[in-house]
């Protein structure tokens, strides 16, 4: 279990550099309640975004991309909302959408990213 949770911490740094150098302001990372956790939390102009990290070694079980189903979507915006509840000075009169990075490669420094904004 140790590899995988080093994959997953390292596909999320790199995704919260791909997100920096795409302009968004991070606020959170790891954030856990009772519910579950968000991966990363951050703003994007006046959006308050929770991004969702899956990386993989392979697409040989598919890609990163086809974990997220309804039922994952809808625990994704029940986090959101409990995040947004928790910290109401950040959230305040934002919108919330959802974006999902997802990251394939033996090493996900130098794997390949793909990122989604606004997922639906």
């Amino acid at each position: 279990m140790a590899a995988k949770d080093d994959l997953g911490r390292a596909g999320e740094e790199r995704a919260a550099r791909h997100l920096v150098g795409a302009g968004y302001t991070l606020l959170d990372r790891n954030w856990r309640c009772a519910q579950g956790e968000i991966d990363i939390v951050a703003l994007q102009g006046e959006d308050l975004v929770c991004v969702e990290v899956k990386t993989r070694r392979t697409v040989d079980y598919g890609h990163p991309f086809e974990a997220i189903d309804a039922r994952k979507k809808r625990r994704m915006w029940g986090l959101a909302h409990a995040w947004a509840v928790a910290h109401p000075l950040h959230a305040r009169g934002r919108r919330i959408r959802l974006d999902v990075v997802g990251i394939v490669g033996h090493d996900p420094s130098s794997g390949s990213l793909e990122h989604v904004a606004d997922l639906v």
